[in-house]
């Protein structure tokens, strides 16, 4: 089994969030995949954020909030 870091892109509202994880590959048909932890945390996240709990989700993420362009 390897296992080697990614970061994934939370979208909620305004607001992305980059959580870092763990993605394993064990090379059956199932691979690649996360850890139940690591799916709890994207989980965890993305509630947060739909709920406007910034602090929260900052705590397991980097935060960024998204301002429109104009054109």
């Amino acid at each position: 089994m390897t296992k080697r870091h990614h970061t994934k892109l939370v979208h909620e509202g305004n607001y992305v969030a980059e959580v870092d994880v763990e993605i394993l590959d064990t090379g059956d048909g199932w691979s690649p995949y996360l850890s139940l932890e690591d799916a709890q945390k994207l989980d965890d996240v993305r509630e947060a954020l739909r709920k406007g709990a910034i602090q929260r989700a900052m705590n397991l993420a980097r935060v960024f909030k998204l301002i429109p362009v104009s054109a």
